[in-house]
């Protein structure tokens, strides 16, 4: 039985038939995670826009089986890699290994080579470590021993990481916080969702049996690629770069912050908010999609002042108030 998600390489699909798959892989992962609509769209979002994601929780809240379900439905290789404080890099890269039947050095690959990389509990295994990803999440390449090896593609970073107050943790560099599009919060379950969450497990689910679940990959990679031009092609005006810029700066100058978003964030806001203004349908971007994607892009890139943050002030809150405080191009 041919596959009913193959597209002839001769008649491209269309954008509607491309988001068609996009909306499916949310309700694939819905057969196995609960209550995480808004997560999944955000790891589309980065995907779409060729981009990584931190996932933050508190242990138990199902991060990894989120990530394994998106992979699944999407059809792509995926790899996990535990971040512990004895990891090395070369764990996470590869390294060369000594071939005594060839007499040479080969490179092994590690578990970065594959489409989705889920990086469990990042910020347990200490910065050297940790700097591993910083080549292959902006260059999608990894060079060892003078020879740059490319990634697949798509290629995207899921990490995971637990609170920074939780014991045995470490604070991510900025340079590498600054690599991952989007920051998502996972918040413990409302009282219906871990409801349904014990009856599916009381009804024999098993996450560790996706397909005993029902998951099968509903995407391909070539529509992975394809929705990726897609959005890249969704325009946006003046006004609404205007609008961006007016917001970036205004992190700048809040008396909470002590260092604001930089040009960079601002690309990466104008990447989401494409990426999600294409899943709805839009042609080009509004206000409105800049508003819905500033907190999850720009919350992990503010630093707040010492005294701020004694005060209890949130970088959400924070950008709460400059989204209130800029003028919104009508």
């Amino acid at each position: 039985m041919s596959d009913p998600t193959a597209t002839s390489a001769d008649t491209p699909a269309t954008d509607d038939a491309l988001r068609e798959s996009m909306n499916r892989v949310r309700l694939e992962v819905g057969k196995a995670v609960i209550g995480q609509d808004g997560t999944v769209t955000g790891l589309l979002i980065a995907l779409l826009a060729g981009g990584h994601v931190l996932l933050e929780g508190v242990p138990g809240v199902a991060k990894t089986l989120l990530v394994r379900s998106f992979s699944t439905a999407l059809g792509l290789g995926t790899k996990r890699i535990q971040f512990t404080p004895d990891l090395m890099p070369g764990d996470v890269s590869g390294s060369l290994i000594y071939d005594a039947r060839a007499g040479e050095f080969e490179f092994r690959e590690g578990p970065i080579f594959t489409n989705i990389v889920l990086a469990d509990e990042i910020n347990r295994t200490p910065p050297k470590t940790q700097s591993a990803l910083l080549e292959a999440m902006e260059e999608r390449q990894v060079s060892t021993d003078g020879v740059t090896r490319s990634l697949p593609d798509p290629f995207l970073v899921a990490a995971t990481q637990n609170p920074v107050e939780h014991e045995g943790t470490y604070t991510l560099p900025e340079a590498q916080l600054d690599r991952f599009l989007l920051k998502l919060i996972i918040d413990l379950p409302a009282r219906d969702a871990e409801f349904a969450v014990l009856r599916r497990h009381a009804d024999g689910f098993s996450p560790r049996d996706l397909a005993g679940a029902g998951l099968q990959a509903v995407a391909s990679a070539d529509e992975i690629r394809a929705a990726r031009k897609a959005a890249a092609a969704v325009t946006v005006s003046d006004d609404v770069l205007g609008y961006v810029v007016d917001l970036a700066q205004a992190t700048r100058q809040s008396p909470s912050v002590q260092l604001g978003v930089s040009p960079r964030a601002s690309t990466a806001l104008l990447s989401a908010a494409k990426a999600w203004a294409w899943l709805g349908g839009y042609p080009a971007i509004t206000p409105d999609h800049v508003q819905t994607m500033v907190v999850p892009t720009w919350r992990h890139r503010i630093r707040l002042r010492p005294d701020a943050e004694l005060e209890g002030v949130s970088v959400d809150a924070v950008l709460g108030s400059v989204l209130q405080q800029t003028r919104v191009p009508i």
